[in-house]
């Protein structure tokens, strides 16, 4: 059985932070030479190194930011990232027909989740479920 997803409060990363300062503990600066030499578009990284070493990009698969809050959702709690089966959304996107099974198992969530999500987002944006039909086709 998979584990859940995690959600660290952007409170919680910096209480954790500062107790870390105040036991003398030295932390990486938060952004770092390699942040730089980071790919910034699709066609810099489509032949970069698998798995994918940038998690703070925003397609990386090991976790998501929740815009409004700040908070950190670990999709993978436990897991190393080359423990994931896959780490960059924009390779599983460019990937003809990915099912509700294999979606749901790359983002660690249920097969119904997934599809619970896909009626929501075609429900606030009909234009969409058109746009799918003819691409489909």
């Amino acid at each position: 059985m998979r584990k859940r997803s995690k959600t660290v409060s952007r409170k919680e990363l910096l209480r954790d932070r500062r107790r870390a300062i105040r036991s003398g503990m030295d932390l990486p600066l938060l952004l770092t030479e390699e942040d730089d030499m980071r790919p910034k578009t699709r066609a810099d990284c489509i032949d970069a190194p698998r798995p994918c070493p940038y998690a703070s990009c925003r397609y990386h698969l090991l976790l998501d930011v929740k815009p409004k809050t700040g908070s950190l959702v670990l999709n993978f709690p436990g897991k190393d990232v080359d423990e994931i089966p896959e780490t960059c959304a924009l390779d599983v996107a460019a990937e003809d027909g990915v099912t509700l099974e294999r979606v749901g198992e790359l983002t660690n969530m249920t097969r119904e989740r997934v599809r619970q999500i896909e009626q929501a987002i075609f429900t606030k944006r009909p234009w969409l479920m058109k746009f799918f039909a003819e691409y489909k086709d």
